[in-house]
């Protein structure tokens, strides 16, 4: 009975196999004049996924030996050789993708595009290294990320610049965070990755641009430790935020300080505070009338922020695909067809859709970024605001630490520090 049903079953395949060898296709391949073949089917490779697990495995792996490294050991050889095995892994052999920096536009754009499918893995490399610096401080920019970590080891003979140039220059990557969220939020593009100046060295593939400025930031580097990492990076300056607020961060010395100031000149990164001592106290309404000015100056940066920002609004929506193919059609409508029409054009005359629809749609896209360039603008000027203020304010401070928000855990102050750790030993 079994043989028989077997037999049946086996009949049924063969059956099914040879109908679909001569079954007429419902949608028929398409045929181009200009001779153009069909590109063969890609089947998806079955270890993609289980590259994408071992890609989150390496990275929890990696964060915690950095910043056991960091916080435990603080061995800067350590964190070293951490860093060129980040180079060689989340660089060129995964060839820079998908990294936590690029990730922030998967998040952006799954939060305002629900059609968007967020791969997990993007969601990992997003949290992962925010959840430990929150706890820890910037390990994951000492040691793991395949952009910092490049440059690190470029950084040979590092000066250190002005603090008022580093505070203007470090305004930077939060003004390319607004944009990459603003451009991501609207389904308009991923700025970071399209511009990612070592991506291109990782994949072998860089354009001549790309290579130009990738070189241009490695040779910098040398003298200008991580310009990258200090002066460009949106995902640095998010992880500059989180960091301030780490609950266990890396410190200079492992016990007291003992004022012997070997480290003043011992970070690239300008990272180290120093000791502020103040003679006299300030005066109650000097203080006072300092807050009135700073909450009065700030608001009004916002909304003078705000309202460029919106005011430049259709510049910043000119990059869409949509709104430059809804110009492209009006040129065409005001100056006549041109003799070799755009292939953007043609293939939108294809698709069926009407002048109207498409309008309509631009129209919306150019009211997101309206409402987007008012918010961009006011956080720019919430952070040109802030900046100010720290230039002016000076806290007291009694020893050399590490500045929270700037400090990227490399761990090269550590060796400067003559006080060695406490050892502890067991009561006879």
């Amino acid at each position: 009975m079994k043989k028989k049903i077997a037999t049946i079953l086996l009949l049924a395949i063969i059956s099914l196999q040879v109908y679909n060898i001569y079954a007429i296709q419902r949608f028929p391949k398409p045929e181009f004049e200009s001779g153009h073949t069909q590109p063969p089917t890609v089947t998806p490779d079955p270890r993609a996924q289980a590259l994408d697990i071992l890609d989150t495995f390496v990275l929890v792996a990696a964060l915690s030996v950095v910043t056991w490294l960091v916080i435990k050991k603080r061995s800067r050889k350590g964190v070293f050789w951490m860093s060129v095995f980040a180079v060689l892994y989340f660089g060129f052999f995964r060839e820079g993708c998908i990294c936590s920096v690029g990730s922030l536009q998967n998040i952006t754009l799954a939060l305002f595009n629900p059609e968007y499918s967020i791969p997990l893995t993007a969601i990992a490399f997003f949290i992962l290294p925010i959840v430990y610096t929150l706890f820890f401080g910037r390990t994951f920019c000492a040691g793991v990320c395949p952009l910092g970590t490049l440059q690190d080891i470029f950084a040979l003979k590092p000066m250190s610049i002005k603090t008022w140039l580093e505070k203007v220059l470090g305004i930077i990557p939060f003004i390319y965070l607004g944009l990459a969220i603003l451009y991501a939020a609207t389904s308009t593009d991923f700025i970071i990755c399209r511009y990612d100046p070592f991506v291109g060295f990782f994949r072998f593939d860089a354009t001549f641009m790309m290579f130009s400025i990738g070189g241009v930031l490695l040779l910098t580097g040398i003298f200008i430790a991580r310009p990258y990492c200090r002066f460009l990076c949106p995902y640095g300056a998010l992880l500059n935020l989180v960091s301030r607020f780490s609950k266990k961060h890396i410190t200079i010395t492992p016990t007291e300080c003992i004022q012997c100031r070997l480290c003043e000149d011992s970070c690239p990164f300008e990272a180290i505070d120093k000791p502020v001592l103040l003679k006299e106290k300030e005066e109650r309404p000097i203080a006072v009338r300092r807050f009135l000015m700073y909450t009065i100056i700030i608001p009004v940066l916002i909304l003078i922020g705000g309202y460029t920002g919106s005011q430049f609004h259709e510049n910043l929506a000119s990059v869409n695909t949509k709104v430059r193919l809804a110009n492209e059609l009006l040129n065409e409508t005001n100056y006549g067809e041109t003799e070799q029409e755009a292939f953007e054009i043609t293939a939108f005359k294809a698709a069926g859709q009407s002048k109207e629809e498409l309008y309509n749609e631009v129209a919306a896209i150019i009211k997101k970024f309206y409402i987007g360039g008012w918010i961009l603008g006011g956080f720019i000027g919430l952070v040109f605001g802030l900046t100010l203020v720290s230039l002016t304010i000076f806290k007291y401070r009694e020893d050399y630490t590490p500045n929270k928000g700037t400090c990227l855990s490399c761990a090269r102050c550590v060796d400067y520090c003559p006080v060695l750790p406490e050892v502890k030993t067991e009561l006879q």
